[in-house]
């Protein structure tokens, strides 16, 4: 399939997102931000979503934080999160749609991949 994608174009932020990739990469940093790709949520929200432990999830917090990925608001002693932009839900988005739950065995020809079929 021919795609329309303009490489040069992909060139000139190859590094930027090649970076972003690499903070993503990480497996807590990877649920924390699909967690938040539907809006703020407390740091005991995303814990309780992610089982990430607190220690952990504040070094992750931080480390999102510091690389301008994530917002904070303090409210009283609770302090939330947000992904910074629009850009980066749509990545999350797409992220954990694309490996989601993989579907459930059904029949017969149900290990048949997509390319088996084509």
């Amino acid at each position: 399939m021919k795609h329309d994608l303009d490489l040069s174009k992909v060139r000139e932020r190859a590094e930027e997102v090649s970076g972003l990739l690499k903070i993503l990469s990480h497996p807590n940093r990877l649920l924390v931000a699909c967690e938040l790709m539907d809006g703020e949520r407390s740091v005991s929200q995303i814990e309780a979503a992610t089982g990430v432990a607190q220690p952990n999830l504040s070094r992750d917090l931080a480390r999102l934080r510091a690389e301008g990925l994530v917002v904070t608001r303090r409210q009283s002693k609770q302090i939330f999160y947000r992904l910074k932009d629009s850009r980066m839900e749509a990545l999350m988005r797409a992220m954990c749609e694309a490996f989601g739950p993989k579907p459930k065995a059904a029949g017969p020809n149900a290990a048949e991949t997509t390319e088996t079929r084509k």
